[in-house]
């Protein structure tokens, strides 16, 4: 079993030697995670040498367009899918709103989607509009620990549902969805699925290919990157999916769901993003020419570390009996989020003067808040990490979690 080497990884981002942040332990990372410096020097250099219009013939365009399509292929390699299968957009949001119009054009009355409580806003809302279109909108709710079973599910599927959409993992309460398995059984009945991954990514990029969803959204800049949102969307649906571009670019399936265009100088900064997972793959593992087999194997190992990290803090928090902690015990990923007698908000100012930096509030994740008891105005603190935390820093938010509460 290869352990991560903490002091490699923490090398690979300037923000653990910024003089402003020293001293700071940083857990909120579920709302946007410090950039490696291969995005950083990928983006800073498109800047400084191609910020032109890219694909035309003079150098610095040919440059700008041969970075803009790596980043494209080689991320697509590590999710294990085709090239034009991925898609950049300026936020997951921004991109679920568009996928949404493009599903309100081809269902019609008599058609039904289904969405969960479990879902932060942004692959709730932009679904729930499409009522307004006729189309039924049928929730998937959760128990009282925020659990979605997949008995409730098998209730709301029918031939009408031609749409199921779900996260990968919950931005509130950490637990990991049997994504397969529900993509087994919307597939079966006849749907698509979308899953939002907003916050499993940041654990590991996903194989999107052995998942089996339909579509795959996620934030880069959650996962180490610049501001984008990216959509993976399976060849056979994107073709049948009514187009969201310009008329001229129909044909391009990675261009059929970007009306606004991407930001090049951040798509190309996005291969920086592959650029860090292949060096930590060099500095753990023997040598691996599958991008996709590459990407499991660090994803593994991040996911290892983490989860020796969580171990202490849910072991402290079980302890007490002031507060209440959302969601499963197990089956989760690093972002653990608690009620307690004073709002969220509140909280995460209270571990200012300890050297910590959380969250606290709704995390636009308001129904789910609502179906577990709690007032959205109260809300939650939410402590999340990624690979780069350690092992000191975590023992640091014990010490100021007791003082606090």
């Amino acid at each position: 079993m290869t352990t991560l080497d903490i002091d490699f990884i923490r090398s690979q981002f300037p923000a653990f030697s910024e003089p402003s942040l020293h001293g700071q332990a940083f857990f909120e990372n579920a709302g946007g995670s410090y950039t490696c410096a291969p995005v950083i020097e990928r983006l800073t250099r498109y800047y400084h040498q191609r910020k032109v219009q890219p694909y035309y013939p003079f150098e610095a365009s040919r440059l700008a367009g041969e970075e803009m399509d790596e980043a494209r292929a080689r991320l697509a390699a590590v999710l294990n899918i085709a090239t034009d299968e991925l898609s950049f957009g300026p936020s997951t949001t921004q991109n679920t709103y568009v996928l949404a119009q493009a599903f309100g054009q081809m269902l019609g009355e008599g058609d039904a989607i289904i969405v969960t409580n479990q879902d932060h806003e942004a692959n709730s809302g932009p679904w729930r509009r499409l009522a307004e279109r006729g189309i039924e909108v049928r929730e998937w709710r959760v128990d009282e620990v925020g659990h979605l079973d997949l008995a409730g599910l098998a209730r709301l599927l029918d031939e009408r549902v031609r749409l199921v959409c779900f996260p990968h993992v919950s931005n509130l309460v950490g637990e990991i969805n049997p994504v397969v398995e529900i993509c087994d059984m919307v597939r079966a009945a006849g749907a698509y699925s979308c899953v939002d991954g907003v916050s499993a990514a940041p654990h590991g990029l996903p194989d999107i290919g052995g998942l089996g969803a339909d579509i795959y959204l996620f934030s880069a800049y959650k996962t180490f990157g610049p501001h984008q949102g990216i959509m993976a969307i399976r060849r056979a649906l994107a073709d049948v999916l009514p187009n969201q571009g310009h008329y001229f670019n129909e044909d391009v399936r990675y261009k059929r769901f970007t009306p606004a265009g991407p930001d090049h100088a951040q798509v190309a900064a996005c291969a920086g993003m592959v650029d860090y997972l292949d060096m930590v793959h060099a500095h753990h593992f023997k040598p691996e020419p599958d991008a996709a087999l590459r990407g499991r194997l660090v994803h593994d190992l991040f996911a290892a570390h983490e989860a020796g990290l969580l171990s202490p803090l849910m072991a402290y928090l079980h302890g007490r009996n002031d507060l209440r902690l959302l969601g499963p015990g197990a089956g989760r990923v690093a972002t653990v989020s608690l009620v307690a007698n004073k709002p969220g908000y509140e909280l995460a100012q209270a571990l200012v003067p300890h050297g910590v930096m959380a969250g606290g509030g709704d995390f636009y994740a308001v129904r789910l808040l609502e179906a577990l008891g709690v007032e959205p105005a109260h809300g939650a603190l939410r402590l999340s990490f990624v690979h780069y935390t350690s092992a000191a820093e975590v023992e640091k938010l014990i010490k100021a979690l007791d003082r606090v509460l």
